[in-house]
């Protein structure tokens, strides 16, 4: 099984739920079982697209913006969901998220991202690319395929995200 990272976008409202559900629960189950529409799988390019960021020299605030949109932070109280036996990131660090400001803000500073620019900062040759931004073994389809597919996903969750006024909360499964 995979590891690879998750996000959902959620309303305060189902947050509120699932950590009264926990509360309320023999086992400090949460009933977190958010929409499958409002859950991306990041698959396992944060670390490559944060690391392209860096080589092609994107501007600190749009680097810090795309850190942020994929490690989140520690302003919701989440510990709820990594409570054994329904820890919703078994496999990994626990899970993260942001406030609905933090998603609009984010969401904006995302949008200004040209990843074609970036990716133009590679070297030409795939392995040399893979080589400079630490990717290990090969990528169906290929590395700038791969990656301009996951960072447009990513903008546009923000995006969706940000409109619909939600949250998102970030793990690794």
């Amino acid at each position: 099984m995979a590891v690879t990272q998750q996000l959902a976008r959620i309303p305060e409202g189902y947050l509120a739920a699932c950590r009264q559900s926990a509360g309320a629960s023999s086992d400090g189950d949460p009933q977190w079982d958010p929409p499958a529409y409002d859950v991306l799988d990041l698959d396992w390019a944060p670390a490559l697209l944060k690391r392209i960021g860096e080589v092609a020299g994107l501007e600190e605030i749009h680097l810090e913006a795309l850190r942020r949109a994929i490690d989140g932070d520690n302003a919701l109280d989440l510990g709820f969901l990594d409570t054994h036996p329904h820890a919703i990131a078994p496999f990994g660090p626990p899970p993260t998220g942001l406030g609905i400001s933090q998603v609009a803000h984010v969401s904006e500073l995302l949008g200004q991202i040209s990843m074609p620019v970036l990716l133009a900062a590679l070297p030409a040759d795939e392995r040399d690319a893979g080589s400079l931004i630490g990717q290990v073994g090969a990528i169906t389809g290929g590395l700038r395929e791969y990656l301009l597919e996951h960072f447009n996903a990513l903008r546009d969750f923000y995006l969706d995200a940000a409109k619909r006024h939600l949250l998102v909360v970030l793990w690794w499964d």
